[in-house]
């Protein structure tokens, strides 16, 4: 457990290529054992008592890399969603929800993030948003088009918008807001993640690239987060 309430926490899981090429690997390597590690930090974070977890795996600016290397990416996602069904089992408490823009994908992987979503749908205890085709300023421009369309169709007026109004448009509704955010490899930038969400989370910013993130570098990150002063724009009181 933790000193301060830490109830979410947001990962980029930055440096896979950069690891790989560090090593004489190729970008390909490296996002395959960024992936086995994933498992083990998500494990990690549950063991300290974390219960949201939300993860920035693919942006809908990655679509513009290289074609192998979307494949790759795109291979890989299938077989992570196919494990996950296949090693479901009902007593692990953990809700998977998928946000951004599913549609860019392929039917039989947008088929597998519905299956793997049904499958752990009512579980509370964890739970695990993974981005994919996702940005912030994308799933904001979508919230406001549905917004307006709801006007449009006399669902809601637009004095009635309050902050948790655009809060309830998001891919997130539902879900806390962020209250650390981790970004390895050392960048220190958001890169589009939870843009409206993370307006009071903690950044941490280790050097070290994803597929090696550890254990220590997680007790880490929640150790400096603990040293923090979280105010949400309000005077200490003395």
């Amino acid at each position: 457990m933790t000193d301060k309430p830490l109830n979410h926490i947001g990962f980029i899981m930055d440096g896979n290529g950069r690891w790989a090429q560090r090593r004489g690997l190729t970008r390909s390597d490296g996002h395959k054992e960024g992936a086995k590690n994933l498992k083990r930090v998500l494990e990690a974070c549950q063991k300290r008592g974390i219960h949201y977890m939300t993860l920035y795996a693919f942006s809908t600016e990655n679509w513009h890399r290289p074609e192998p290397e979307v494949h790759l990416l795109m291979t890989l996602f299938r077989q992570y969603l196919a494990e996950a069904i296949k090693e479901f089992k009902p007593e692990n408490d953990v809700q998977f929800r998928f946000i951004g823009d599913r549609k860019r994908f392929t039917k039989d992987i947008q088929e597998r993030m519905a299956t793997l979503e049904g499958l752990c749908s009512g579980k509370e205890n964890y739970h695990l948003t993974v981005c994919l085709s996702y940005s912030g300023r994308d799933e904001i421009k979508r919230a406001v088009q549905k917004m307006m369309q709801d006007a449009i169709d006399g669902k809601i007026k637009p004095e009635d918008v309050t902050e948790n109004t655009v809060s309830n448009y998001l891919d997130t509704a539902g879900l806390p807001d962020p209250d650390l955010i981790v970004r390895t490899s050392g960048e220190q930038r958001l890169s589009g993640f939870l843009l409206w969400q993370a307006s009071y989370a903690e950044f941490y910013f280790p050097k070290v690239h994803w597929p090696e993130f550890s254990e220590a570098d997680l007790d880490d990150a929640i150790e400096a987060y603990n040293t923090r002063d979280r105010r949400f724009g309000k005077v200490k009181v003395a």
